[in-house]
C-alpha cells in the first residue's frame, strides 16, 4: 500500500486526488453540507423533484400505495451523467421497517428514475423518506 504525503494544511492547497489509484480513509468518506440537500414531493408519489446536489433526502408524497404496487418518479439533477451511479436508502417516514423496496431503474444524464415498491401486504400512506448519493463515473 502506497502512502500518500503531500502535507495539508494551511499553507497547502487541498488534497489534489484526481488520477490517483486509490483512496483509503481511516474514518469517513462523504459529502460537505453544502453538497447536500432535501426537497419534497409536493402532488402525488409520482410527481417529479429537481435537487441539484450530490446527495440529500427526498421526502415522499403521502399518497396511498396498494402494496405490490410501484410508485415511480424522476430526480431531475444536473450532477448526473449517464455513467454515474446512485445510492439509494430508506432513511424513515415508514410505521414499519421493512413495508419497502426503493431502486433506481433507468438513469440519464440529467436525471434518474426512482421506484418505491409497497411489499408490506397491505396499502400504505406514508411520506417515505428517501436518502440519495451520487457516484461519479467519467
Amino acid at each position: 500500500m502506497s502512502v500518500n504525503t503531500k502535507p495539508i494544511g494551511v499553507a497547502y492547497e487541498d488534497q489534489n486526488i484526481i488520477g490517483a489509484d486509490k483512496l483509503y480513509s481511516a474514518n469517513e468518506l462523504g459529502f460537505t453540507a453544502d453538497a447536500q440537500g432535501t426537497v419534497t414531493q409536493l402532488t402525488s408519489k409520482t410527481t417529479a423533484v429537481t435537487l441539484n446536489k450530490s446527495a440529500g433526502t427526498i421526502t415522499m408524497h403521502n399518497a396511498s400505495l396498494a402494496t405490490a404496487t410501484n410508485a415511480t418518479f424522476t430526480l431531475n439533477n444536473n450532477l448526473i451523467s449517464a455513467n454515474d451511479i446512485i445510492i439509494l436508502t430508506l432513511a424513515g417516514g415508514q410505521a414499519t421497517p421493512g413495508s419497502y423496496n426503493v431502486f433506481a431503474n433507468a438513469l440519464a444524464a440529467g436525471s434518474v428514475s426512482i421506484s418505491l415498491r409497497n411489499i408490506s401486504g397491505g396499502s400504505l400512506s406514508e411520506a417515505v423518506v428517501v436518502n440519495f448519493a451520487l457516484i461519479h463515473c467519467q
